[in-house]
């Protein structure tokens, strides 16, 4: 008995934390560059169960099987392009990529899937590559986003709505020698002079992260990328299907639908988990306090 009541509480907490992601997901559907969060539940491992003694013959027996509940794994971020929206805001600038991989073993571009990737035949995943804004925070920390509603201070510094400061190509912070108008972005990201079309020698910092999967959330649409095998950054090459469009912003990739379906069934399951608390409070209660009287 008490170990269904275990199972049961453990079903309670992994649908709450179910219900908190879709919360979220929903919350920020209006939130620029956001990414939407999945959460992932695993099983606990099952026990077999056997009854032991009875027939001499038959020492134990098996019954069948029990699972012993679940748990939250983990939260997957789906990396996958927003909407792309005119904003006529020319300091506000968007990424549309779609970045095409190579199969190690047959050569061929992969075909992703729905939430950009790739399950090749003996398992191994394959992540579809995503571009983003290279910016440096105030600890000196490198970050990655999507959100491109940058902000031009009084002394020319290109920074994003966070306040970090937006990087080139180079490393460095990006620095205006006059006012947001005078200038214009190109597809490849180059500050180019709006009137004369001369090149500034400045191109805004876009990294391509081979393994997004990798990415860590770190708040206010910012991501970190730690030195991990495979998950490196790199700065886009002229070949990479990126374009940066400025006077755009890049919505959320949130399904507003299925979001609702997700919330609605994770509040549904938590129900039915805490019926069963219920259920198994009632009979310890009787057993207790009527059953243990006689």
């Amino acid at each position: 008995m008490l170990r269904g009541l275990y199972t049961a509480t453990a079903g309670m907490i992994t649908q709450q934390r179910r219900h908190d992601t879709a919360t979220q997901n929903i919350v920020n559907m209006n939130t620029t560059g956001y990414k939407q969060v999945n959460s992932v539940s695993r099983s606990f491992p099952e026990m077999l169960i056997t009854l032991v003694g009875g027939d001499a013959n038959v020492p134990t027996k098996r019954l069948g099987k029990l699972n012993t509940g679940v748990f939250a794994e983990e939260s997957l971020s789906m990396n996958l392009q927003g909407a792309i929206m005119e904003s006529g805001q020319k300091s506000d600038f968007a990424i549309s990529s779609n970045l095409s991989v190579n199969d190690p073993q047959t050569g061929q571009p992969v075909a992703f899937d729905g939430s950009g990737k790739f399950v090749r035949a003996d398992g191994t995943v394959i992540y579809q590559p995503q571009a983003y804004f290279t910016v440096q925070d105030a600890e000196g920390n490198t970050r990655y986003t999507r959100d491109g509603h940058f902000q031009v201070t009084g002394t020319g510094e290109l920074l994003s709505s966070t306040g970090a400061q937006v990087l080139d190509n180079n490393g460095q912070p990006v620095v205006l020698t006059g006012s947001v108008d005078q200038f214009k972005v190109d597809e490849q990201g180059r500050l180019v002079d709006a009137v004369t079309g001369a090149p500034t020698g400045v191109t805004l910092g876009i990294s391509v992260i081979d393994q997004p999967n990798q990415l860590v959330r770190e708040g206010d649409g910012n991501f970190s990328l730690y030195d991990q095998e495979g998950a490196a950054a790199r700065i886009m090459a002229a070949g990479d299907n990126v374009q940066i469009r400025q006077g755009y912003l890049e919505g959320s990739n949130v399904d507003a639908s299925q979001a609702t379906v997700d919330m609605n069934a994770a509040y549904r399951a938590y129900e039915a988990n805490q019926k069963v608390v219920q259920f198994y409070d009632r009979s310890l209660d009787k057993a207790v306090n009527d059953v243990g009287r006689v």
